[in-house]
């Protein structure tokens, strides 16, 4: 992750294309492999990278996409999971891109994911999803409440502004603060985790964090009555989750692997959300890349071994 020297993360070059429900925004990473295409969660945005960097060291293309409310991609593009994802295949299309290795689904990312697999299973050969949100309602009644007032459209650029003046003048009690919301343990066993790189990117990225409209948007589109898609799901997903996660809890990640017909659940040993920061990130990366490798054709669900 790219740094600057305001301690905040550089924003990643994005494109904005114009479409006849709005405006989408994205990330394209061209290499010589295969694309996987990144839904990331709540306050993140296209330019913004976080948990990619297992997919570039194995030399895939990325196609990163701002969720609707998000960057500079409007509501209007699909505010439910299942319609951005459909605006995601045109995405696709519009690029010349006929097939995906897969698509990888993080936090509130991950509904769209397994909306994208389920209603386009010929553009998706595979699901990834971390600390992913699945068929359970989410967040929380309090959550949900609060976010509305705290992260609306009127407040959020304040909320975030005093973020990063925390983070700026007293950034180990602000980053045990943020880190608390993230971890059903304490927020100091989080940190301990945190190596002084990682320290600094999480840092960073959450000093560059913004909200938009695109909160609001999640909590109104996750929440209770929401149509599931998991079972129409026909190829193998990966889901990682830590038992420990204080924003989307663990339970997320049970019904994901019970409801998603063929899905391995991972065990993350991070003590918050971030699993990618963890203690065993090198074991997660190396079980990613594994999961990537394998035959997406068989029947059956993944079997955790290299290919």
């Amino acid at each position: 992750m790219a740094v600057r020297g305001d301690g905040t993360a550089a924003d990643l070059p994005t494109e904005v294309i114009r479409t006849a429900s709005g405006s989408l925004e994205y990330r394209w990473e061209p290499r010589d492999g295969p694309v996987i295409v990144v839904l990331h969660g709540g306050h993140m945005r296209a330019g913004l990278s976080l948990g990619e960097k297992v997919y570039r060291a194995a030399g895939y293309s990325l196609l990163v996409p701002s969720r609707p409310g998000y960057g500079a991609t409007d509501l209007s593009v699909g505010a439910a999971p299942e319609d951005f994802a459909d605006a995601v295949a045109v995405l696709c299309g519009l690029l010349g891109i006929d097939q995906v290795e897969a698509c990888a689904g993080v936090s509130a990312g991950g509904p769209t994911a397994v909306a994208l697999a389920a209603r386009h299973p010929d553009l998706v050969r595979r699901l990834v999803l971390e600390s992913a949100v699945g068929p359970l309602s989410w967040p929380g009644a309090g959550t949900r409440r609060l976010g509305r007032v705290v992260f609306s459209p009127r407040s959020e650029g304040a909320v975030w502004r005093l973020t990063r003046w925390l983070l700026e003048r007293r950034p180990e009690a602000a980053l045990r603060m943020l880190l608390a919301e993230l971890t059903t343990g304490r927020s100091h066993d989080v940190l301990d985790q945190l190596s002084g790189e990682h320290r600094g990117e999480a840092i960073a990225l959450l000093s560059s964090m913004r909200s938009g409209r695109g909160f609001v948007n999640d909590l109104a589109q996750l929440g209770g009555g929401r149509r599931s898609w998991e079972r129409r799901v026909v190829q193998p997903a990966l889901v990682i989750a830590s038992r420990r996660d204080g924003s989307v809890p663990y339970g997320h990640a049970v019904e994901l692997a019970q409801a998603l017909p063929r899905a391995e659940l991972v065990d993350s040993e991070a003590a918050g959300h971030f699993v990618w920061f963890g203690p065993d990130r090198n074991r997660i990366e190396q079980l990613i890349t594994a999961f990537l490798a394998q035959d997406a054709t068989a029947g059956g669900g993944w079997d955790g071994r290299p290919g």
